[in-house]
């Protein structure tokens, strides 16, 4: 449908619409909602890492002041005890945890009591007061001594597909390959450490109703789980979550201070908030540890004769989670031979969960460190070398791309970052005291789009809102949302309202996978197109209306108005034919999803190439990476401003990965011992310098209606590996475990 507007709001840099809420501190978050005689509870945790509890004793805990309740599970009063009951939209296989069901111990931290107070305080204090005694178990979260151990998973998780079959020999073209290597990679677990921390306001309705405010990437998720848990019907759960203050997947998932904040709520009836503490953030998912060996051989041209990636990933006990780590390997350069395999190995620890680009953040960092030893290996630049296995199609599905602008990115990126000053050599460019390293990677993410509803409704007055239930993050939702819905009916961008992140709002799958802004802003263009039809119906049947014998493909939606394309002064503002409607409102609801050939046909893709510039103290082994340039091929970019931030984001967390985030385990207790900010570092503004983003053209009829590929994760992928690789040019050392500390560069 070719309707041109006047100004165009897609594809320009608009500021957020809900920017003025967040830095005035009114937008609220989960644990921000207010209501009257709501309780508190705290979450205790557990003391070992695997066992069982032998005693636990609650009299001291109960009779302190202000306390109401504690519940262990001796007095769980709420909860189905089937395991099948408690699987939400992205679980992986297996039986999920299920809190305070009976005195096992599967992993530290766990929670073995809620004391529900008056107060946080008095919680908080009254949780000291519980006596608890232990079975103790032998418990390891070492993946390395449980290597041996590894399983390919019975199950595939959903959306997760196995690693395809070997093409070629591989094994025989590596054993006669003139350049070959062979390494180990990993990479230390991550915890996710969003600024807001996990919490559920429980508002107790009565008559079985709740309305719930949880940290959350999916408000329909959170409604089914508490509905299935409970025995609730879902249309007395309502869940709310407006704001997200960061998740980088930790909210796709339902926590465990959500069943114990509905558990406590519906056995009091009264309305309850359960926060966790930041140590308790460290007590679920998190980025799993994975032992990867690649093996890369070429020719002395460069030209890859064998790819091979093996990766060992940890899980919890009681699920198989699974992410895509290998596959990444087999698709992204030419190669006619390919072995790719992925195992698991059971842990005592929790489950694993999706951490900003799961999989690829690690299968990534391992493939590209392996070019670039294997560019350093047979003597060619390293961007050349990528350049001379650049893939034209997906050899591994044997479907061509949607679309693939990754020589740009190549290009550009080199370009804006003068590549061509680097000199081979490592060790070769220094400034005083500091060696200077250039290094760069290529990053590759799934372009997603899943199926979704959205609802327009325009008002009398001219107001248009449109509204899905899927969350806003942090990532911009609500303005691009706003911005796709003010161009397709031609209305100025401060008369559109968005609503999300609300188990009401039509069905939406939960935000993640870079899918949101292909899936809802489609839905939402959908039903403003359906708007467009009636309106133009409308129009048309004015007395005398200008517009008589128009039809769509000769008007446009601009200013308000609706007027002939070739004689705009032949026009009907949208006030007038909402008056001659009469009606109060006009409403339509559309569902957007991907043409079913397409995923059939081809492979869809982001794309980009990463350059970093790192400076290294020669005498103090200090790493400080000085300068990035990200050049990003994703499609059609809504905003340029705020899409522009998602990769910063992306970039800022693959800086981390690099030099910062390391979660210290004590192998002896099956703990990680580091769970606060000041011990588990992340980057802070001192680390951050220059980061460059190039959003490179790439137009796409065929990866979604809107031609858009998502931001999400593309930033983050590579980004690590293309400053580990910058370490390499610039002391000559290669670390093939992050984070890359100074006792590792001395």
């Amino acid at each position: 449908m070719s309707i041109a507007a006047a100004k165009s709001h897609v594809g320009a840099a608009r500021p957020r619409v809900d920017g003025p809420l967040k830095v005035s501190g009114l937008a609220r978050y989960a644990a921000e909602f207010a209501t009257d005689d709501c309780l508190c509870g705290y979450v205790v945790s557990g003391a070992i890492a695997k066992g069982r509890i032998t005693k636990i004793d609650c009299a001291e805990a109960l009779a302190a002041p202000r306390v109401i309740a504690v519940f262990t599970h001796e007095t769980r009063p709420q909860g189905s005890t089937s395991a099948s009951k408690y699987r939400d939209q992205v679980a992986p296989p297996g039986d999920p945890f299920m809190p305070l069901l009976n005195e096992r111990i599967f992993f530290s931290g766990q929670p073995v009591a809620l004391i529900v107070a008056e107060d946080y305080e008095s919680a908080r204090d009254a949780a000291s007061l519980i006596n608890i005694a232990y079975e103790e178990e032998a418990a390891s979260i070492d993946v390395a001594a449980r290597k041996s151990a590894a399983y390919t998973p019975p199950k595939k998780r959903s959306g997760i597909e196995p690693p395809p079959k070997p093409r070629g020999d591989a094994e025989g073209a590596f054993a006669s390959a003139p350049v070959r290597l062979e390494n180990q990679y990993r990479v230390a677990v991550e915890f996710h450490n969003p600024m807001e921390m996990h919490g559920s306001t429980v508002i107790y309705e009565g008559d079985g109703k709740l309305t719930i405010h949880d940290k959350t990437q999916g408000a329909q998720n959170t409604q089914g789980y508490v509905a299935s848990v409970f025995g609730l019907s879902p249309e007395n759960v309502r869940v709310i979550s407006p704001f997200v203050g960061g998740a980088f997947g930790s909210g796709l998932r339902p926590q465990y201070q959500l069943f114990l904040a509905v558990m406590a709520s519906l056995a009091l009836e009264r309305s309850v908030r359960v926060t966790l503490t930041r140590d308790q953030m460290f007590t679920f998912g998190y980025r799993p540890d994975t032992i990867h060996t690649v093996g890369l051989a070429c020719g002395h041209d460069g030209r890859l004769l064998s790819v091979m990636h093996d990766a060992v990933a940890g899980t919890s006990a009681f699920e198989d989670y699974q992410e895509n780590v290998v596959n990444w390997s087999g698709l992204l350069y030419a190669c006619p031979n390919a072995k790719l395999s992925y195992s698991l190995t059971k842990l005592d620890a929790y489950t694993p969960a999706d951490m900003r680009a799961p999989g690829a953040t690690l299968g990534v960092f391992a493939l590209e460190s392996a070019m670039d030893e294997l560019a350093y290996a047979a003597r060619i630049d390293p961007l050349e070398l990528r350049l001379r296995n650049y893939a034209e199609r997906d050899a591994a599905a044997d479907k061509d791309f949607t679309s693939k602008a990754l020589r740009d990115c190549y290009e550009q990126g080199a370009r804006r970052f003068n590549w061509a000053k680097r000199q081979p050599d490592p060790r070769s460019m220094r400034e005083g005291r500091d060696l200077i390293g250039y290094g760069m990677a290529t990053g590759v993410w799934e372009a997603l789009m899943r199926p979704t509803t959205a609802r327009a409704r325009l008002a009398a007055g001219g107001r248009l809102e449109v509204a899905t239930a899927t969350a806003d993050i942090g990532t911009g939702t609500y303005t691009i949302l706003s911005q796709i819905a003010a161009d397709a009916l031609g209305i100025p961008l401060e008369r559109v309202t968005a609503l999300v992140g609300d188990s009401a709002l039509p069905k939406s799958p939960v935000e993640g996978g870079s899918w949101a802004a292909a899936s809802a802003g489609a839905a939402v263009q959908l039903a403003c197109f359906r708007l467009r039809r009636e309106l133009l119906a409308i129009a048309r049947a004015m007395e005398n209306s200008p517009l008589a014998n128009a039809d769509l493909q000769h008007v446009t939606f601009a200013d308000g108005a609706i007027a002939l394309a070739a004689e705009p002064s032949r026009r009907v503002s949208i006030l007038e034919a909402m008056r001659a409607s009469g009606a109060e409102f006009l409403e339509a609801e559309e569902t957007a999803k991907r043409d079913a050939s397409v995923d059939k046909s081809y492979s869809a893709y982001t794309h980009s190439a990463v350059f970093a510039e790192v400076r290294v103290d020669e005498q103090l082994g200090v790493a400080r990476v000085t300068r990035v340039v990200s050049a990003v091929a994703a499609g059609k970019i809504l905003n340029p401003l705020t899409g522009r931030s998602q990769i910063i984001g992306g970039v800022v967390m693959g800086i981390g990965m690099a030099l910062h985030e390391e979660a210290l385990p004590d192998l002896r207790l099956s703990r990680f011992m580091n769970r606060n900010l000041g011990e588990y570092h992340i980057p802070a503004h001192a680390d951050i310098c220059d980061i460059d983003v190039i959003f490179v053209d790439e137009r796409d009829d065929k990866v979604s209606p809107m031609g858009v590929k998502g931001l999400g994760e593309i930033g983050i992928v590579g980004t690590a590996a293309a400053v580990a690789n910058a370490i390499f040019h610039a002391t000559g050392k290669r670390v093939r475990e992050l984070p890359i500390t100074i006792d590792k560069l001395l």
